[in-house]
């Protein structure tokens, strides 16, 4: 019986720290290619638009969040922010 117990609390363990990883690829992807994104905004010289600097505190976030294990949460910031960074390139 106590076999049965450690077995079942030793299988919870396992599944909620695979938990934390389900959208950690996709997150450091997202915020890479974002902050590539930025920099190229910068350089072409759309760095004092709205846009960017909403992007720019997006992104700021989603880093906080990848170093909290907030992956998910870190790919949505992640995703709007290049959303920012387009609108910031397009001129809006």
């Amino acid at each position: 019986m106590k076999a049965l117990i450690c077995l079942s609390v030793m299988a919870l363990l396992l599944v909620g720290c695979a938990g934390k990883t389900a959208y950690r690829d996709s997150c450091a992807n997202q915020l890479d290619s974002a902050w590539k994104e930025l920099d190229l905004a910068k350089a072409e010289g759309f760095a004092g638009t709205v846009s960017y600097s909403k992007a720019l505190s997006l992104l700021t976030a989603a880093k906080t969040q990848q170093q909290f294990e907030g992956y998910q949460g870190c790919t949505e910031k992640s995703e709007k922010a290049r959303f920012y960074i387009r609108e910031s390139r397009a001129g809006r």
